[in-house]
């Protein structure tokens, strides 16, 4: 595996403001001015579709339209349903694991501002036998100090607000980028280091480069779906997460045998172009670069399925990189495996052609 480091000081410290910033599904908008503000000395042009979607052009003019593509959005809860008592209940804002929510702390985002509150939990000492109690999004509930909904009500809370962990970033062991949106604030981020890149070294590309960090993959693909189809690219590359299957609890058999550590995972699927696979394999070869492989049954469950079928099909392919406890607070994800994805794609895009054939007969 290639061992030059890429990664510079302004952009990890980039990285840890971006991650520790809140943009959850659907309101993505602070996240990303972040992202455009550090993105926007490297591309040529910018634009922002209606729900957030922010795309930065290398080489606006060029007919030929490449897209390099990840999602901004992070999980989240809503405000449900505020008891007489001032306790909160929640519903769902994309996949959050409501095993992990009793004695995390939040903050709600009000019209005013945020609040602060923590998710309650009955102690160990009452919870007894076979009738102890498991968390699920019917039970467990947000306490911001309150004694009653009155109370609440006048701190700015309402129905429909939404709640984001406080957790923050972090590094372990000088290897592993520690913290709440990983997934995938780290695919906005290696992206926006490909851009840096090119820029420093002065690459022209024969086409044009569209760099999208797209809203509300979390309930659908919605931000990819969307900007595919304003867009119309030729080609997409799409970055995201995969599962670890190196830690505790988890099937090889079932998840692949993915690592942390030995590079960036490339996919195989019906989403996936044959001839755009090969492409990042023989480029990987080509320059030393580790990689692992994976297998997605129907579809990949990422932007690369939006892509792929939008404007009568688009040649896209998507390149993961190994995460630990998705969805948690706690993300992980190994420095050497970022440094090497950003690689990756940057060598890749320098093996795209003007008017590349990828025709699947030829």
């Amino acid at each position: 595996m290639a061992t030059k480091k890429i990664l510079n000081k302004k952009g990890l410290e980039f990285l840890e403001k971006y991650v520790n910033n809140a943009s959850p599904t659907g309101f993505e908008a602070e996240g990303q001015k972040l992202w455009l503000k550090y993105i926007q000395p490297y591309v040529e042009d910018y634009f922002v579709d209606a729900y957030g979607t922010v795309v930065g052009v290398v080489n606006p003019e060029a007919p030929y339209k490449v897209v390099l593509e990840a999602h901004s959005d992070e999980i989240s809860w809503f405000v449900h349903y505020i008891s007489k008592e001032g306790f909160i209940y929640v519903r769902r804002n994309g996949g959050v694991d409501h095993l992990i929510a009793p004695s995390k702390r939040v903050n709600i985002h009000t019209d005013s501002g945020i609040v602060s509150a923590v998710f309650g939990w009955p102690a160990i000492h009452i919870r007894k036998g076979d009738k102890e109690p498991t968390p699920n999004t019917n039970n467990i509930f947000l306490d911001c100090g309150c004694s009653s909904k009155e109370e609440v009500e006048e701190l700015g809370i309402q129905v429909g607000d939404v709640i984001t962990y406080k957790d923050e970033f972090m590094v372990l062991n000088k290897n592993f980028f520690v913290g709440r949106a990983i997934d995938n604030r780290i695919g906005g981020f290696m992206i926006a280091e490909v851009a840096r890149l090119l820029k420093e070294s002065k690459t022209k590309l024969p086409f044009g480069l569209y760099i999208v960090n797209a809203v509300q993959e979390e309930v659908g693909l919605r931000g990819a779906q969307m900007i595919a189809e304003r867009i119309s690219p030729d080609v997409a590359i799409v970055t995201d997460v995969c599962h670890d299957t190196h830690t505790p609890m988890i099937s090889k058999i079932a998840q692949g045998d993915i690592s942390s550590g030995k590079g960036p995972v490339i996919t195989r699927s019906p989403a996936v172009h044959n001839k755009l696979y090969q492409l990042l394999v023989d480029t990987a070869q080509k320059h030393k670069i580790e990689i692992q492989r994976i297998a997605a049954s129907r579809a990949t469950g990422t932007d690369t399925d939006a892509f792929a079928y939008s404007n009568s099909g688009v040649p896209s392919a998507l390149i993961s990189l190994p995460l630990r406890y998705m969805h948690t607070t706690v993300e992980m994800v190994h420095r050497d495996d970022v440094e090497n994805v950003i690689r990756l794609i940057l060598e890749c895009l320098k093996n795209i052609k003007d008017q590349h054939d990828f025709r699947y007969l030829t």
